[in-house]
C-alpha cells in the first residue's frame, strides 16, 4: 500500500495553514508553521505568492488532499464517486470523506490525528459492528458501531488521546467513553463539518 512518509510538518508549512496532522504538536509553540510560516525548502522564502486561478484551486485541492491523509489516486477515486452521486457534488466529496474509518477514530477521539488512527486500525485494535477491521478506508455506514477491542481497551494512546476530547462533539457521531465505543449516526451536512475549505475549486480543477 502506497503511503507518504515524509514530514508531516513540510505539507502544513506548504500550505501555510495547519492541517493538523500531528495531533497534540500542532497546538503547541513547537508547531513549525508557528515558527516557520513560509513553503519549506532553500526557496521558500523567495517564491511567489500570486497564484493563477488554476493555482487558487490546485492548492485548495491539496490541502484537502493532505488534511485526510491520501494519494492523489486514492482522491481522485472519491471524486468520481461524488460526482456519480446525486446532490452537490463537491459536498458528497467531503462526506466519502467522513466516512472513512481513520477519520471517524480520529473525530471520535479514539487517536489524535487521522495518521494515528490509521496506525492503530491497521494493528487492528477496533471492531466495526463486531468485526475487526483493519482497513482505514473502510466507508461506514449510518448506524454503524465503532468498538475498541477488549485487548486494547488499556493502551495509553488511546486513553490519553480521548482525556483531551468532549463528549459528543460531532452531532452525526456519539461516543460512550465508558465502554469505548462510538456510533456513525448519519451523514454529516456539508455545514457541520468542520473544515476550512472550498471544495467548489476542487471540482472546478477536476473538470478541467
Amino acid at each position: 500500500m502506497a503511503r507518504y512518509t515524509g514530514s508531516s510538518c513540510k505539507l502544513c508549512r506548504r500550505e501555510k495553514t495547519k492541517l493538523f496532522l500531528k495531533g497534540a504538536k500542532c497546538y503547541s509553540e513547537k508547531c513549525p508553521v508557528e515558527k516557520r510560516n513560509y513553503a519549506p525548502g532553500q526557496h521558500g522564502l523567495s517564491r511567489r505568492t500570486k497564484f493563477s486561478e488554476y493555482g487558487v484551486q490546485l492548492r485548495e485541492k491539496q490541502k484537502v488532499k493532505r488534511i485526510y491523509g491520501l494519494l492523489e489516486t486514492q482522491f481522485h477515486n472519491y471524486f468520481e464517486k461524488a460526482l456519480q452521486q446525486k446532490g452537490v457534488t463537491g459536498a458528497n466529496l467531503l462526506k466519502f470523506l467522513e466516512r472513512r474509518l481513520d477519520n471517524v477514530i480520529f473525530r471520535l477521539g479514539f487517536a489524535p490525528s487521522r495518521k494515528a488512527a490509521r496506525q492503530l486500525i491497521l494493528h487492528r485494535h477496533f471492531t466495526v459492528n463486531n468485526q475487526i477491521v483493519d482497513i482505514p478506508s473502510f466507508l461506514l455506514a449510518p448506524g454503524d458501531v465503532i468498538t475498541v477491542r477488549d485487548k486494547s481497551k488499556k493502551l495509553d494512546a488511546i486513553h490519553n488521546s480521548l482525556r483531551r476530547t468532549k463528549d459528543n462533539i460531532y452531532g452525526w457521531l456519539s461516543l460512550d467513553k465508558a465502554t469505548l465505543s462510538g456510533t456513525f449516526l448519519n451523514l454529516p451536512e456539508r455545514e457541520d463539518i468542520p473544515l476550512n475549505a472550498n471544495e467548489q475549486l476542487i471540482v472546478e480543477l477536476y473538470s478541467k
